[in-house]
């Protein structure tokens, strides 16, 4: 800060005087002269005194003899012009005798600025020193002012600096908060039409700042048709409050939708009329996302428990056996399998589950020796939902038939299982030994055709049965992809139930039609209700593109398609079939409201799905054209 009680040169202050003459008589009279002045006067006796003088003290006016001996006036001139404090000194030449002209021209050249000669006029000289030592003072004054002055130019220019670095410092926090918080703010002028972003607004609405100057109808372009009416720049403009707020959804230029918030602070005249707009937007989109997430959370539980009763059916449905006493164990062996498969999955949140366990849990009964009756082995792999349940379900069988017909069967046989993991495929060995002799049979079982065709028809998996004499050998490759990775998606429930169906007409007959379905014993049940109805499927295909390409390559006269598909929505082989005039139904654990608006014609049966219901579905589809273009909008 500058020293607002800095002195100021007052017009009354004393100045020095120099006055230089080697005759002491002649400084004695100056002296007198000059002493009315009321000023310092300082004598010097040679230019070398003076000299000393000059150094030492500021002086307004040097008063020179011109005549002096060694050094005369002249020559003292010259020096005292040559220092660079005394460019501006004032000097008068006395001279006794008569000069020249060309004398005072030297003069002049040199730097006097006015020459008195001898006798000396007291008035005169008076006069002329007077004048100078004025302007001296004058000059010194206005020198301490503009030194005052720049002070204070100085200080007001560091408080403005250091105002504006508060200022830039407190906009720098304001912006890292607003970009903290996804926010951006803006100013709008009604009058002017006039709208000033910041560079969270750029951000959010994901425009460069060189790109675009924002314009209120360019920024209406941006937001989503729909939700126009409740943007802040419209909405707060019909407002009757002083604040709006609303939720409203913006397409940015790469086509990606972002859900936003805005609130804006209104500024009216006397009149009520808007004079200007304040507003923040957030961008919620992850919030919304979340609430999404939620939602679809409840619906896939809803999802998964139809499903784990569509799957309890279909082990009932298709299980069959002598007695009812080994329909009993044979039920509750492959309930137990997928229950024991569901806790580890619940362990887990439904990411995965590890095939170590799972092993563990299917072997468990087979140990009780506590022996190497039974040895497995392999690295940890954590498998996804649908196939760990579909693995699970072919150890069981596998162990169940070794059980009763191969080595587990007899006190010497062995069990040995072991697992890899290569670039392409999980591969599980099961090897026994030491039981009865092995031979391939006729036809397999029901418990070994579910081993072969879960596996093969869910995930496209492989499965290899090697009867030799020492005991069955058998591989299953199961896709790599199959695997849980580190981070995992989301496992989305999926399976479709049907019951079977005994002793009906066969009112399907002839009927070719295509199935879509991800869960083996679903898709299985169902394809045997609809050939005992007299149909011919074609499937079930496990994956949206295998049902997509078969769509392509046959003609069909109707479709079941599960609406979820291993994570994919059949919305495209829908669409597919609706362009081909190939009527379809929907068979899913999602409701209604689930499902794009655009089927909203299309049949939904909600799994599990009795035998009667589908066959109503599927007639009332083949004989009514209607339904089909309904679904296409016409």
């Amino acid at each position: 800060m500058y020293n607002r009680s800095a002195p100021v040169p007052a017009l009354a202050d004393k100045v020095n005087i120099l006055l230089v003459d080697d005759q002491q008589a002649k400084l004695l009279a100056y002296e007198v002269i000059l002493g009315e002045l009321g000023e310092n006067l300082i004598k010097a006796n040679s230019p070398h005194e003076a000299l000393g003088v000059l150094l030492k003290t500021d002086v307004a006016v040097v008063l020179i003899d011109v005549v002096m001996p060694q050094i005369d006036g002249f020559q003292l001139a010259a020096m005292i012009r040559e220092h660079p404090r005394f460019q501006k000194l004032a000097m008068i030449f006395v001279s006794g005798v008569q000069i020249a002209e060309t004398d005072h021209l030297r003069g002049y050249e040199i730097g006097a600025v006015d020459y008195v000669t001898v006798p000396v006029v007291p008035e005169v000289l008076r006069a002329k020193v007077k004048v100078f030592t004025e302007l001296y003072r004058k000059t010194r004054q206005l020198e301490a002012l503009n030194a005052q002055l720049e002070q204070r130019v100085t200080a007001r220019t560091a408080e403005l600096e250091a105002q504006t670095d508060r200022l830039r410092r407190s906009e720098e926090r304001r912006s890292l908060a607003l970009s903290a918080g996804d926010m951006g703010s803006w100013e709008f002028d009604p009058a002017t039409n006039h709208l000033e972003w910041d560079t969270g607004q750029h951000r959010i609405y994901g425009i460069a700042p060189e790109i675009l100057e924002p314009t209120r109808l360019q920024i209406l372009d941006i937001v989503h048709p729909d939700d126009r009416d409740k943007h802040p720049l419209e909405g707060a403009l019909r407002a009757s409050s002083d604040r709006y707020q609303a939720e409203f959804r913006i397409v940015r230029p790469d086509g990606e939708l972002r859900w936003c918030y805005g609130s804006a602070a209104i500024t009216r005249d006397a009149d009520g009329n808007v004079t200007r707009l304040n507003g923040v937007s957030v961008d919620i989109t992850d919030r919304k996302r979340a609430e999404e997430r939620q939602l679809l959370l409840a619906r896939e539980v809803d999802h998964r428990a139809k499903n784990t009763l569509a799957v309890v059916l279909s082990v009932l449905r298709l299980t069959k056996a002598r007695s009812t006493p080994d329909f009993i164990s044979i039920v509750e062996g492959r309930i137990h399998a997928l229950a024991a498969t569901h806790n580890l999955l619940s362990a887990t949140h439904w990411e995965g589950a590890d095939l170590c366990r799972i092993v563990d849990e299917e072997l468990a009964p087979y140990r009780t020796d506590g022996g190497d009756r039974v040895v497995a082995e392999g690295p940890a792999a954590m498998l996804l939902p649908s196939t760990a349940q579909a693995v699970a379900l072919a150890l069981h069988e596998l162990a169940t038939n070794a059980a009763k017909y191969g080595a587990l069967s007899a006190d010497s046989g062995r069990l040995r299982l072991t697992w890899s993991i290569g670039e392409s495929a999980l591969e599980i060995e099961w090897r026994e030994t030491g039981g009865p002799a092995a031979a391939p049979p006729s036809a397999l079982g029901f418990g070994l055709s579910i081993v072969r065709s879960s596996i093969e028809a869910q995930f496209r998996g492989g499965v290899v049965y090697d009867w030799r004499p020492e005991g069955l050998h058998c591989r299953l490759s199961i896709p790599r992809a199959q695997i849980v990775t580190p981070e995992p998606e989301p496992e989305v429930a999926k399976a479709v139930a049907k019951p079977e169906v005994a002793d009906r007409p066969r009112s399907l007959a002839g009927k070719h039609l295509l199935m879509v379905e991800d869960e083996f014993l679903v898709g299985m049940m169902a394809k045997n209700i609809l050939e005992q109805l007299g149909a011919r499927v074609s499937g079930p295909y496990a994956r949206l593109s295998d049902g997509i390409a078969a769509a392509h390559g046959e003609r069909f006269d109707g479709a079941l398609l599960d609406f979820n598909l291993a994570g994919e929505l059949a919305e495209p082989l829908a669409d597919l079939l609706i362009a081909r005039g190939v009527p379809f139904a929907f068979v899913t654990g999602y409701q209604r409201d689930s499902i794009d608006r655009r089927y909203a014609n299309v049949p939904l049966l909600q799994k599990p799905v009795e035998a009667d219901a589908l066959e109503q579905v599927l007639l009332s589809l083949l004989d009514s054209p209607a339904i089909l273009h309904a679904a296409q909008g016409d």
